[in-house]
C-alpha cells in the first residue's frame, strides 16, 4: 500500500499529524507516542529498527507540535483529551486494536489513560519514564508554570530547549554525541511552539492528572505491561514502582520495571541499543 502520512481534523476541528509506516494491512502496527517537546521524528531510529522487524509503526504529534493543531483554550488540554486524540486518530486510520502503545513521559501518560478509558484496543502497554500524577498532587513543586512563564517572557524555547537538553541528556551524552544532541535539539526547536508547550503542561499540572487512580484499569484493558527508565532519570527508575504495581494488579500478570543503564529521559535516544533489545524481546515474547 503506499504511504499513509498526514493529518487529518478532530472533532473540534484541530488537526493531529501523524506517520503511517506503508506495509501490509495486516502487519501488527506499534503506537509510539511522544514526550513534551518530542515530534514524532524523534523515534526515526526506533521506526527503522521495528520496520525491519516486521512491524507497522504509527507515530502522532502532541498538540501544536509538528503540524498538530492547538485547543482555542490552552488550558483545557487533559490526559483525558489526549487520549481522546489518539482514540480518534485510530478510529479515522480504521485500525480497531494495535499491537502495541510504546509511549514516553507524557506519551507514556497518554497510554495508561488511553487503556483505562478504552480498554481491549492495546495489547502491549510499555510505559516508559513517566510520573504518576501532577505534582501539585504529591506535594511538590509543579516546575511547568514557571518554564511557560519564562518561555512567554523570552518570547521564544531557546533557553527552554537548551535546558530540557541538559536534563532529557547531561552536559557529558551531549558533548560525546554532537551529531544526535544537534538532531533532538532541531527537532525540538522547529517542532514545538509557544502554544504546544504551554497547552502540554497544562495537562501535566492539571489536577485531574492521577494515574494512581487509573493504572490498575489500565492493567485490566491491554493484554500484557512492561515499564522502561533511564537509569539517570532523577528518582523515577525507584517511583515507577507504583505504577508498575497497579499494573500488575489490574492486568493478573507479572509486570516488570527493566532500568536502561546510563540513559535518562528520553531513553530510546540515549539508551538506544538498550531500549530496542528490551522493547523487541517484550514485543517478540
Amino acid at each position: 500500500m503506499g504511504e499513509r502520512y498526514g493529518s487529518f481534523s478532530l472533532p473540534d476541528d484541530r488537526a493531529i499529524s501523524y506517520d503511517l509506516t506503508p506495509t501490509d494491512q495486516d502487519t501488527p502496527v506499534i503506537l509510539l507516542s511522544n514526550s513534551l517537546c518530542g515530534q514524532f521524528r524523534s523515534w526515526d531510529k526506533v521506526v527503522a529498527a521495528l520496520s525491519v522487524r516486521g512491524f507497522r509503526v504509527l507515530r502522532y504529534d502532541q498538540p501544536r507540535h509538528g503540524a498538530s493543531g492547538v485547543p482555542k483554550d490552552l488550558a483545557s488540554t487533559t490526559f483525558d483529551s489526549l487520549a481522546d486524540d489518539a482514540y480518534a486518530l485510530l478510529q479515522h486510520l480504521d485500525l480497531k486494536t494495535v499491537a502495541a502503545w510504546v509511549g514516553v513521559s507524557m506519551g507514556a501518560s497518554t497510554g495508561i489513560t488511553f487503556a483505562a478509558k478504552y480498554p481491549g484496543i492495546i495489547s502491549q502497554l510499555v510505559v516508559c519514564d513517566t510520573i504518576s500524577c501532577a505534582l501539585t498532587l504529591a506535594g511538590a513543586v509543579d516546575p511547568f508554570p514557571p518554564r511557560v512563564k519564562a518561555m512567554r517572557t523570552a518570547g521564544n524555547l531557546d533557553e527552554l530547549v537548551e535546558g530540557t537538553m541538559q536534563r532529557w541528556f547531561g552536559k557529558d551524552w551531549i558533548s560525546a554525541h554532537p551529531g544526535e544532541a544537534a538532531r533532538m535539539r532541531g527537532i525540538m526547536l522547529t517542532g514545538t511552539t509557544m502554544d504546544g508547550f504551554e497547552t502540554c503542561c497544562a495537562a501535566l499540572s492539571s489536577p485531574s492528572y492521577d494515574l494512581r487512580k487509573q493504572v490498575e484499569a489500565a492493567g485490566r484493558g491491554c493484554r500484557k505491561a512492561l515499564l522502561l527508565v533511564g537509569e539517570n532519570d532523577a528518582n523515577l527508575p525507584t517511583t515507577m514502582q507504583e505504577l508498575r504495581r497497579g499494573l500488575e494488579r489490574g492486568n493478573g500478570k507479572s509486570v516488570e520495571l527493566r532500568v536502561v543503564a546510563n540513559a535518562g529521559h528520553v531513553l530510546f535516544v540515549d539508551g538506544f541499543e538498550d531500549f530496542m533489545q528490551l522493547l523487541l524481546t517484550f514485543l517478540q515474547g
